[in-house]
């Protein structure tokens, strides 16, 4: 019997893999990996529930501790990016670091387990003519999670499953149901467990920066009113601005060092181009010339025609067709060819 361990968070997604998985004869192990600090954190409920899902399946539950991990790699790499005038993505990094990493090496060390599977939206694919492993689209694209897995290696996406990667998300609901587990009719839970635990993003920063009163100026330098800090602002962002303008404002720069927001019209916050850093070619091998590929800059963007040139140090420059609105320092720019992710990196700030 070839054994398994699902990542268990306490929703439905990951109660129905681990169901799933259970049926076509899988040893399954529920692992729930423990990520928040403090008395009654989000993941409390979390555990409970996956404890009660492995109850309900007949099959063993572990919990790990790693709320270091996660303070280090997650916090405070938020933190930083914040204070320092970028909007960071931290779910591609929590993917990778926090979770199928740790995962894996659980699995492999204390389980003697080779494989692990989570609730994620996406499929893997083996190329025999590449030797690759390779990341697609799931079936639903409304649920389609492989924007936040671009950064897994290869040796991640050979230790995977995704059982949920053929399904739509009524039909998740409904093998839950079918097998009466308790989380079927669970909500939804937010694309991001920090604004979930804390009500939003801003209170999750103001537990760790202080307001820092500055200028919101426009490109001239022109002081047009006051912020509270510049964590609290994002390019492309046009409400809560507090500005009465003839014209609609969106901010377009953030000056940490000098603690102003920039804002300007909509065109002033359109990039033809930008690089990005810190790439992974999860599906090809990185390539010595140019390709073209469809990019989304955010996890719910349009995929955009663009060219993308290799250039050193793990990083590319990416030339749209068409000018994009809103191109974020921080957030994940991921290139596709049809429904495989061929690489994405984090879009890097702006001279």
């Amino acid at each position: 019997m070839k054994k398994v361990v699902v990542g268990l968070s306490g929703g439905v997604d990951s109660s129905a893999a681990a169901a799933i998985l259970h049926n076509q004869g899988y040893e399954v192990v529920g692992l729930t990996l423990w990520l928040m600090k403090g008395k009654g954190q989000c993941c409390s409920e979390g555990m409970i529930d996956a404890a009660y899902i492995c109850e309900q399946l007949g099959i063993p539950h572990q919990v790990v501790d790693i709320r270091e991990v996660f303070q280090t790699n997650i916090v405070d790499y938020l933190v930083s990016g914040y204070s320092a005038g970028i909007t960071p993505l931290p779910c591609s990094q929590c993917n990778k670091t926090v979770k199928f990493a740790p995962m894996v090496q659980y699995a492999r060390e204390q389980l003697g387990c080779d494989r692990i599977a989570t609730g994620h939206y996406a499929k893997i694919s083996y190329n025999s003519a590449s030797k690759r492993y390779e990341l697609l689209r799931a079936v639903d694209r409304n649920k389609d999670q492989s924007y936040f897995l671009y950064d897994l290696s290869q040796d991640l996406l050979a230790a995977s499953v995704f059982p949920l990667g053929d399904f739509q998300k009524a039909d998740t609901r409904r093998i839950a149901a079918e097998y009466n587990l308790k989380t079927a009719d669970k909500p939804e839970s937010q694309d991001l467990c920090l604004v979930e635990s804390n009500g939003s993003m801003r209170a999750f920063l103001d537990k760790y920066l202080a307001p820092k009163k500055g200028d919101i100026v426009d490109g001239d330098g022109k002081v047009l009113g006051q912020h509270d800090g510049v964590h609290h602002y994002t390019i492309g962002q046009r409400k809560g601005l507090g500005i009465a303008a003839a014209e609609p404002l969106y901010v377009i720069g953030l000056d940490a060092v000098n603690n102003k927001v920039i804002v300007g019209d909509r065109t002033l916050a359109t990039e033809s181009e930008c690089t990005v850093q810190r790439v992974n070619w999860v599906s090809i091998a990185e390539p010595s010339t140019p390709i073209r590929a469809e990019v989304q800059i955010r996890y719910r963007s349009k995929p955009v025609p663009a060219t993308i040139i290799p250039l050193e140090d793990y990083r590319v420059r990416l030339v749209f067709d068409e000018p994009q609105f809103s191109i974020t320092p921080g957030q994940a720019a991921v290139w596709y060819e049809k429904e495989k992710v061929l690489g994405g990196g984090i879009i890097e700030q702006f001279s």
